[in-house]
């Protein structure tokens, strides 16, 4: 006789239906994966598209405006099989765009260096002097010394400037100021400029205020938000399409696009944007996190987990702690050898928008009289938010403030997209 069991049946039901959630779960996972991996395999960076560039080259002398990721290169991604996940990039091959062009047999007679320097090890803010490059010969002039705009005696005898340079699409990383001198050079001298365009790792969302023209700086010198959603080639096309260089003069302009790209690709930078932006995390905690730097709140330069923390001497006790000491990037960092208390937000999910919760929390727990510094209404662009957040203002009612200008903007981002 079989005698019939409820619990062991109960048991076997469970067992077959969770099986088959989990084979269909893991089909799901492996499409997107495929097509994860596979868009990620065929994307290629404007720079390494020469075909469309090479005879734009030919019997000209070029300046090239570059730093240490103007590169082409081939990645190696590493794969677990077991999760089905994207790893971070094990290793590559790459060729700076200067080495690469001169192996060409392009006439390439100067390079240009933005905050950070040509091999971006430049703390941020330091002065950077002009120099020779001890690979190629290479004169370098620097974009943030003596003068952000390349002079009529550097450009003599340049009959194309080339730019390529990565951006993380923050109003406040000044590569978007350099470009806006350079294309105000190019257009005066009548020298055409080509952007290499690159992708951004920030440009699947539009979030900030909007720059208020009386706090304009290198910080921000344009009327858009915080993250504006736009490569640094659509973004050229919109200085030289809104007339926003001085007199409103414009520049031969011509965009290499990148190839299988839309502003909802996840791209995983292969090397350091800047000295300060180490890994992914970072770069997406960046647009939000920087506001710090116009605090007294420490955003972790001085410690390898630069723009995924965040702390002060003058928060009360918290679970984490660091003490900030001089690195590469960060030679006198912010509290330098004083312990601060803080948060890790190194296992946070990636965000889709700004996030003020920590500057709005780091405000209310902050123990010091002065929490703010002037340089804070330079990167917000506006003294509103300032006020905002002194006066008790929700972060949802302060993101309130911010619709009717960023859908403005929206309008004028549409005309310059060349990526959806």
């Amino acid at each position: 006789m079989i005698l019939y069991n409820p619990f062991k049946n109960t048991y076997l039901l469970l067992f077959f239906v969770f099986n088959f959630q989990l084979i269909s779960y893991a089909q799901k996972s492996n499409l997107n994966f495929e097509k994860e991996l596979n868009s990620f395999k065929h994307l290629k960076t404007g720079s390494e598209r020469t075909s469309l560039y090479l005879s734009l080259l030919e019997g000209k002398n070029i300046a090239i405006i570059s730093n240490q990721t103007s590169v082409i290169y081939k990645s190696k991604v590493a794969i677990n099989n077991d999760v089905k996940k994207i790893n971070k990039i094990t290793s590559y091959k790459n060729i700076h765009l200067v080495d690469s062009l001169l192996s060409l047999g392009v006439s390439v007679k100067k390079v240009f260096a933005p905050e950070h320097g040509f091999r971006g090890k430049s703390d941020a803010g330091e002065f950077i002097k002009d120099g020779i490059d001890n690979k190629t010969g290479l004169p370098i002039f620097s974009l943030y010394g003596k003068n952000k705009k390349p002079s009529r005696l550097q450009l003599e005898g340049i009959d194309l400037v080339l730019f390529d340079i990565q951006d993380v699409g923050a109003r406040f990383y000044t590569y978007i100021s350099s470009l806006h001198y350079i294309m105000e050079a190019c257009a005066e001298l009548s020298i055409p400029l080509v952007i290499l365009d690159r992708p951004n790792p920030n440009g699947h969302y539009i979030d900030g205020p909007i720059l208020e023209f009386d706090y304009k700086s290198f910080v921000g010198m344009h009327k858009v938000p915080v993250v504006y959603g736009m490569t640094i080639g659509e973004y050229g096309k919109m200085i030289n399409g809104e007339l926003w260089l001085k007199n409103k003069i414009q520049c031969d302009l011509t965009v290499i696009p990148i190839k299988n790209y839309t502003h909802q690709t996840r791209y995983s930078l292969p090397l350091r944007p800047s000295p300060n932006l180490p890994n992914d995390k970072s770069i997406n905690l960046y647009p939000s996190l920087c506001f710090f730097e116009g605090t007294n709140i420490s955003a972790g330069r001085g410690t390898k987990m630069q723009f995924q923390i965040y702390g002060s001497p003058f928060l009360e006790n918290t679970n984490f702690t660091f003490t900030p000491q001089s690195n590469d990037g960060s030679k006198y960092p912010k509290h330098k050898g004083e312990k601060c208390f803080g948060e890790d937000l190194r296992a946070k999910e990636n965000l889709n928008q700004l996030d003020l919760s920590y500057l709005i929390k780091a405000y209310k727990n902050n123990t010091s009289k002065m929490f703010f510094n002037s340089f804070f209404t330079k990167l917000a662009g506006t003294k509103k938010l300032q006020l905002q957040i002194e006066k008790g203002v929700s972060e949802k009612e302060i993101r309130k403030t911010w619709v009717n200008d960023i859908n403005a903007f929206k309008l004028i981002r549409d005309k310059y997209l060349l990526y959806k």
